[in-house]
């Protein structure tokens, strides 16, 4: 069985909240997010969605549309 995080099913504090959209703003991949952050992918996810963080990468055009 995998060990669990270190934050595992402890509440997000302002802290972490702060951490979450520097991580966003740096484009960094969620799993990463999870590991620096102590917490499952799953959970850095829908916290973001909570406090309306995109965790989508600002530099791509959505749905591969090539600029003319």
């Amino acid at each position: 069985m995998s060990k669990s995080p270190t934050n595992h099913r402890s509440p997000w504090d302002g802290a972490d909240n702060a951490a979450l959209r520097v991580l966003a703003n740096q484009n960094t991949p969620t799993r990463v997010m999870g590991l620096k952050l102590g917490r499952t992918p799953a959970s850095v996810q829908t916290q973001a969605a909570r406090l309306g963080v995109s965790l989508a990468p600002p530099n791509q055009s959505p749905y591969n549309r090539q600029r003319s």
